[in-house]
């Protein structure tokens, strides 16, 4: 058995990677995800079509590598974080849609929340910003809008998790656990007691018994039941998506920093045993938690990248497909002063606003399509450069590479002008679906198919890297513009 299967459950889409033991992907399968949106500002996922996407692209993958469940070593899940699913224990189906990240309708929750002064509580134990972003006031919003919900979760009867628990319960048929990197993205959790806070959860108003166990990220926590797969395999491997794809960046120093190019864009800080405050509204978050000892990560979180270019594919018709984009970027007029601010679901850090949102500045007559898909993939590097501006402000030495990963990637117009705006050369490996890479090393180490962390490195391999080639004036006059636009979008003056 020197095979390992990694689920990458996303935001837009479900994979599923068999992995070999010298660490390089034998075979894949890969299934969009049907996104609802009940209300403006509102996104949800079905969770039972969740399930049924891992259950067809695992299938598929094991049999595109001409391999059976018994075969396998162990199974690693990824999954897209903060996204909310209660179920019922007795019968695993979801009493609800689950509720996305992106969603929005807690706005109001979380500013009455703020109001009462609570942010600086909130802060110090989970190192978030009280925002719809994180789990918590989800899952208080179904108890209290489900029929019966609250009382039955006071019972007992009812569980909650992010997609990782929904995933694991499912294979396992009922195995109740999280890892402390998921734990750490639902306001719930304390960072530096790594546990569930007694105090967050009365603030909250939530039962205890709702709550999965916290697991290392390397570990067999459960198994995958033969009735699933044909095979009993260990469940050994689970972090949010971010966080493995840090582990798939090889980013395990203090110092090492990396860049997720996906729905949206999640810049991750390795800081070590330390868990850094920010001052500058970045978030302060679990890197990954190995043999019970956490390593800890300073954080910035976009909520709108890749998402920008499915906007214009899906929602204005402006491209056949994404590959598009790079050539019609190419094609527009670098001249023209055209931003797009893809507040679509309000802006993330350093701003945190929930009521922001988007909108295009500078059209002229002239504008075109090439303008259009150019402003939305220059905005992920303006708001890449707003998160590394703000580390920068909180201390951090400033990088000397960073390494990106994530579907966008693959665009070389847009690395070469995140090169350009950063100032900073930009490294893309061979293989930049780190993410799902991640999961797969962390279930290969916790069952003996990978080495430990120090012995992961040689299977990083580097594709290209883009220096930056732009002139310091005319970086600080496009960013400029940038700042403009998102003052011009923005309801709080703050950040």
């Amino acid at each position: 058995m020197s095979h390992v299967l990694a689920i990458d459950q996303g935001t837009t889409s479900t994979r599923a990677l068999v992995v070999d033991a010298r660490g390089r992907p034998v075979a894949q399968a890969q299934r969009e995800l049907p996104q609802i949106y009940p209300r403006p500002g509102w996104v949800e996922h079905d969770p039972e079509e969740i399930w049924g996407a891992t259950l067809d692209v695992m299938r598929r993958a094991l049999s595109a590598a001409g391999l059976a469940a018994r075969d396998l070593a162990a199974i690693g899940i990824t999954n897209q974080r903060e996204t909310t699913v209660v179920w019922e224990r007795a019968s695993g189906r979801p009493i609800h849609n689950a509720i996305v990240w992106q969603d929005r309708r807690t706005t109001e929750a979380c500013e009455a929340l703020c109001a009462r002064g609570l942010d600086a509580t909130v802060t110090a134990k989970t190192g978030l910003v009280i925002d719809p972003y994180f789990s918590a006031t989800k899952l208080a919003w179904l108890l209290d809008r489900v029929e019966g919900a609250r009382a039955r979760a006071a019972r007992g009867e009812l569980a909650f998790g992010t997609i990782d628990s929904w995933l694991a319960w499912r294979l396992s048929g009922g195995a109740h656990v999280t890892d402390a990197t998921n734990a750490a993205r639902t306001m719930l959790f304390d960072i530096h007691r790594q546990d569930w806070d007694d105090e967050l959860l009365a603030l909250f108003d939530l039962p205890r018994a709702l709550l999965p166990a916290v697991v290392d990220c390397a570990g067999r926590c459960a198994d995958a039941s033969a009735e699933v797969l044909g095979a009993l395999v260990p469940i050994a491997g689970m972090a949010g998506d971010q966080q493995a794809a840090t582990i798939g960046q090889m980013c395990f120093a203090p110092g090492a920093i990396k860049s997720t190019y996906g729905t949206g864009c999640f810049m991750l800080l390795n800081t070590g045993a330390r868990a850094v405050a920010s001052r500058n509204r970045l978030l302060t978050t679990v890197a990954y938690r190995l043999e019970g000892r956490p390593t800890y990560a300073m954080e910035g979180a976009i909520f709108v990248a890749g998402a920008a270019i499915q906007w214009l594919r899906d929602g204005l018709r402006l491209l056949q497909s994404a590959g598009e984009s790079a050539a019609l970027a190419q094609a527009a007029d670098p001249s023209a002063e055209v931003y797009l601010v893809p507040a679509f679901t309000g802006l993330g850090a350093p701003y945190w606003d929930a009521r922001a949102r988007g909108a295009i500045f500078g059209l002229t007559r002239d504008t075109g399509i090439a303008e259009l898909v150019r402003a939305a993939l220059e905005a992920v590097c303006f708001q890449t450069r707003d998160l590394l501006t703000a580390m920068a402000a909180d201390g951090a030495t400033p990088p000397v590479m960073l390494r990106v990963d994530g579907g966008l990637t693959v665009n070389d117009w847009t690395m070469q002008f995140l090169a350009d705006m950063l100032g900073v050369p930009v490294e893309r490996p061979v293989v930049t679906e780190t993410t799902a890479m991640g999961a797969a090393y962390l279930a290969g180490m916790a069952t003996g198919v990978f080495p430990g962390l120090d012995g992961l490195a040689p299977f990083w391999q580097r594709d290209r890297l883009f220096e930056p080639t732009m002139s310091e004036d005319e970086r600080a006059m496009r960013y400029d513009g940038w700042r403009a636009a998102v003052r011009r979008v923005r309801t709080t003056a703050d950040g």
